[in-house]
């Protein structure tokens, strides 16, 4: 069977289970639609954080970033799973003993003021909208391949079948549907990695091939890759600190904000609100964890096949010799050739992803060339002056969010393996794009409607707005993702560095200091997620310069969390402590459970 019919199976077979699932686990009060009825085992929400955190940048661009940045693409490896081990050790146990149900919760609350719950519903609605515009345009992209539909129409599908489970079980049926997604987007990972491994290396285990020699060859895999780097004037595939653009303390600051960020994230945090007991908050830490690691051990073997196979099937190939793999992803305008007038196609490490990190190119002018690509797809085979067009710019190569995608394609993996992939693809942009438009409508439903403006609401209006918003959210987060400001791990970097500079301080001196108040924690914040919003658009959008010591618009979160701690604690000693009360629960959440007043936290009414 066609890559197409395998795609439509598994598709529709993977899209019935989700649906299938939100029915089966729907829900008709609040405590269901926001915590799951704090019910779910720690194996099991283990696996949800797992495919909650495994976004479309996980599984789309991470491999991706490694396979065009190489050395420098480790600090989203480092960031991102370091990230957990700050959540499990510093905030998921406290919070769950403190027992609400949402970051914003724990903020107001906390700082006992409703501009702190403000602040905070701001800051979770836009960090969780800037990430899942990432979700939505890796939804597209693998539509546009896979289903053979313009980029747009994938991106209404996704819209479509998100807001079907989300309305309709709220946590309780995402939780169990993203245990589901886990699966189909690890064995999708898994499969061609341990397949494309053997092949090349004889090695079944991807992170062992990687550091293999080439069958029938004996030059280290590696080895060659860097080989080829020279031939072709790149700099070292393997070398440290290669790139001008992602020096010491580049690095440094990316993987810090990429942790941070990770111990901030709203939608990872609530995962820990839906486990019954603090340890099992723990536990599902060491789950998620556990379950996480077997994509991330993998993804740098998969950026080393696929750096691999990318360049040596098409370098210096004659047009009409190029790859069928590489026709297919032509049409979806995700990959670009030039030649040097002789119909032979140059490989060029001027990618999309290089472009914006070097500030070479705005994202309208990169819209522009992408225009100018179609029309000369339309024009082919006359195609003489597009091809002039893309060699004056200078661009060649893929996209980075397609590399997982046509990697098995590349190394000629069986069609079903191929579309595997693709479900995969899917199911990773999904699970993590349903779990971002609840924390959109827990804040606004909850936090903002029910909290502060009618505390008086039935459990039926509370719902009824949560799904009206999740609905708006979906719209929001579609219109986004069909007109997305960069590549999605980039999108998904910079809601990193906004969950750096926002909730990481605040919650961070929440449960580990009884001194800091409401003020200085929410011109923290301000402070905070203000410089790195104006700092990200100018770098990405407006052609500002790195100005601050060359430290890019990924990294700056490292910043602005400084920054954050640094106003709340500077102007703790101008301002009152919080009240006996909250100082009291302060020393509370962090007993050992089982000790201390817990009475205090457990059953205080869960709003």
């Amino acid at each position: 069977m066609s890559v197409l019919v395998w795609t439509y199976i598994f598709v529709g077979v993977t899209f019935g289970l989700y649906l299938g699932i939100a029915w089966f686990s729907r829900v008709k009060d609040t405590r269901g639609f926001y915590v799951a009825g704090r019910g779910i085992p720690a194996f099991v929400n283990g696996m949800a954080t797992g495919a909650d955190w495994m976004s479309a940048a996980s599984f789309l661009s991470m491999a991706g970033l490694v396979s065009t940045m190489g050395y420098a693409g480790g600090v989203y490896l480092m960031g991102w799973t370091g990230g957990f081990v700050l959540l499990a050790l510093l905030l998921a146990p406290y919070l769950r003993k403190f027992g609400h149900f949402t970051v914003p919760d724990f903020i107001g609350d906390r700082y006992e003021s409703s501009s702190a719950r403000v602040v905070a519903v701001i800051c979770a609605v836009f960090v969780s909208f800037v990430y899942v515009t990432g979700q939505m345009r890796g939804v597209g992209v693998v539509f546009a391949r896979f289903l053979e539909v313009d980029i747009n129409v994938g991106v209404v599908i996704g819209m479509t079948i998100v807001f079907v489970y989300a309305t309709l079980g709220g946590m309780k049926g995402i939780t169990w549907t993203q245990a589901a997604q886990y699966w189909v987007l690890i064995t999708a990972f898994l499969v061609p990695a341990i397949a494309i491994s053997y092949r090349l290396t004889g090695q079944p285990l991807p992170s062992i091939g990687m550091g293999s020699t080439l069958t029938g060859d004996g030059t280290y895999l590696l080895e060659r890759l860097n080989q080829i780097h020279a031939d072709l004037g790149f700099s070292s595939y393997t070398e440290p600190f290669a790139n001008p653009a992602w020096h010491k303390l580049n690095v440094f600051c990316t993987t810090l904000a990429l942790m941070v960020g990770t111990a901030g994230l709203p939608h990872v945090i609530v995962r820990f609100y839906t486990v019954r007991t603090v340890s099992a908050a723990r536990w599902s830490a060491f789950w998620a964890l556990l379950f996480i690691g077997m994509l991330y051990l993998t993804a740098p073997a998969t950026a080393a096949f696929a750096r691999y196979y990318m360049i040596q099937s098409l370098q210096g190939q004659a047009i009409e010799d190029l790859p069928q793999w590489f026709r297919s992803w032509e049409r979806t305008g995700l990959i670009l050739w030039l030649d040097d007038g002789d119909d032979r196609l140059r490989y060029s490490n001027r990618v999309d992803n290089e472009i914006f990190r070097s500030g070479g190119l705005t994202a309208a002018q990169l819209s522009e060339i992408r225009g100018e690509h179609e029309r000369w797809l339309a024009g082919r085979p006359n195609g003489v002056e597009g091809r002039a067009v893309m060699r004056g710019l200078g661009l060649s190569g893929p996209d980075t969010d397609i590399i997982v995608l046509a990697t098995p394609e590349m190394a000629g993996l069986f069609n079903w393996i191929i579309a595997l992939v693709a479900a995969g693809g899917l199911a990773a942009a999904l699970s993590t794009a349903s779990g971002l438009l609840l924390v959109i409508s827990s804040s606004v439903a909850h936090d903002l409607y029910f909290r502060i403006i009618n505390p008086q609401a039935s459990e039926a209006k509370r719902l009824v707005v949560g799904r009206t918003t999740i609905g708006l959210a979906v719209v929001v987060a579609g219109i986004f993702g069909i007109y997305p400001p960069a590549f999605v791990s980039q999108v998904v970097a910079f809601a990193f560095g906004l969950a750096a500079s926002s909730f990481f301080p605040a919650i961070l001196l929440g449960i580990f200091s009884r001194r800091v108040g409401t003020v200085p924690a929410v011109a923290g914040m301000i402070v905070g997620i203000g410089f790195t919003t104006f700092y990200i658009i100018g770098d990405v959008f407006l052609g500002m310069p790195a100005w601050l010591f060359g430290i890019n618009a990924q990294g700056i979160g490292a910043v602005g969390m400084a920054l954050n701690f640094a106003v709340a604690i500077l102007l703790t000693p101008f301002f009152p402590p919080p009240s006996e009360t909250v100082q009291r629960i302060v020393e509370n959440i962090r007993e050992p459970e089982g000790v201390g007043p817990a009475a205090v936290i457990e059953t205080a009414p869960e709003h």
